[in-house]
């Protein structure tokens, strides 16, 4: 809940609004457990809190560890599914990668979450509760929404959880620590950028519209030439930063004329290229490019005036890395129990 939420609640209780300033400052700074654990608050308005609320903090069911370090989680959510979060340590840096959906609506070809299909989208309450519940939540960094899901097809619990994240009265981080993914919902991309100042990620993986449609059934409906477009009407020349994710497939779209391409739909647009491994999937015909192809990829596009790093491959052995989230079999295994 944000701050004037929670406000609402106090005086329906009968309680001051102050109450509610209370309550924030123990979920948010404190993270308690417990409504009880709130001691500032009298012991009858927590009972009567108590009777109608929680704290809905829910702890990890499952979690596996890579050779890496990289953690994946497994989370209960509201409606009784499970989703996947990635836990990702690199020196002084920890980043979270959390899920905004179970499964996702998008089908992309090279995707395991998509595989799944979508099978509901989280609340705001799931949402946080991927970095509430966290072992590691103090160690965290940045947060990439970049997990199961489309985000910007659940941008109402989005923006909700980003606020809380980002408010004062919640964790107060700076909304340059969070980085928000889409493939390119044109409407719900663009009230994102109007109503948030979180980075912006865009999943690109071919700049030929026939090709990438054949990769991203999205692309038939939102073109990436009419999103880049919507991205050319937004500063991001300060601190706000847009990036294109770009999976390298081999012999597919990582050819000199496809880095051509690129450059020719990203000129003068102030933005950065990830370059990212592909992580073969069951019943997929692709496979990923070699380390000379992918070095001569970014060697190009850097040339070019495109900023171009290769993105370190993490946690593949536990099925955490880029394209690899699914928690299709451990719902099913889950309605056997």
């Amino acid at each position: 809940m944000s701050l004037y939420e929670l406000k609402e609640v106090a005086r329906s209780l009968g309680m001051p609004a102050f109450t509610g300033g209370q309550m924030a400052k123990w979920l948010y700074s404190q993270h308690v457990r417990t409504i009880d654990e709130m001691t500032n608050i009298s012991k009858a308005n927590r009972e009567k809190l108590a009777e109608q609320y929680t704290v809905g903090c829910m702890p990890p069911v499952d979690c596996q560890k890579s050779v890496d370090g990289t953690i994946k989680y497994l989370f209960p959510t509201s409606t009784g599914k499970r989703v996947e979060t990635v836990f990702i340590p690199d020196n002084d840096r920890a980043t979270l990668c959390v899920s905004s959906e179970v499964g996702c609506k998008m089908n992309c070809l090279f995707c395991q979450t998509g595989k799944q299909g979508y099978e509901g989208s989280l609340t705001a309450a799931d949402i946080l509760n991927q970095i509430y519940a966290l072992p590691e939540r103090d160690r965290l960094t940045n947060i990439v929404f970049m997990g199961q899901g489309e985000p910007m097809d659940n941008l109402d619990n989005v923006l909700r959880a980003t606020e809380v994240l980002t408010a004062d009265y919640g964790y107060a981080w700076s909304p340059k620590r969070i980085t928000v993914s889409s493939v390119g919902l044109r409407r719900k991309l663009q009230r994102f950028l109007d109503e948030s100042e979180c980075h912006v990620a865009i999943s690109l993986h071919s700049a030929i519209p026939e090709q990438r449609a054949q990769l991203m059934p999205a692309e038939r409906g939102m073109s990436i030439t009419e999103i880049v477009e919507l991205l050319r009407n937004y500063d991001f020349s300060h601190q706000r930063r847009l990036s294109f994710e770009y999976i390298v497939f081999g012999g597919v779209n990582d050819s000199t004329a496809h880095a051509k391409e690129i450059v020719r739909l990203l000129r003068g647009l102030d933005c950065r290229i990830n370059l990212i491994r592909f992580h073969q999937i069951p019943g997929v015909d692709l496979h990923g490019a070699d380390e000379k192809r992918m070095e001569s990829l970014r060697d190009y596009l850097t040339a070019h005036g495109i900023f171009t790093t290769i993105r370190a491959s993490r946690g593949q052995d536990i099925y955490a890395a880029c394209g690899l989230l699914s928690t299709a079999k451990k719902i099913e295994d889950a309605r056997r129990q």
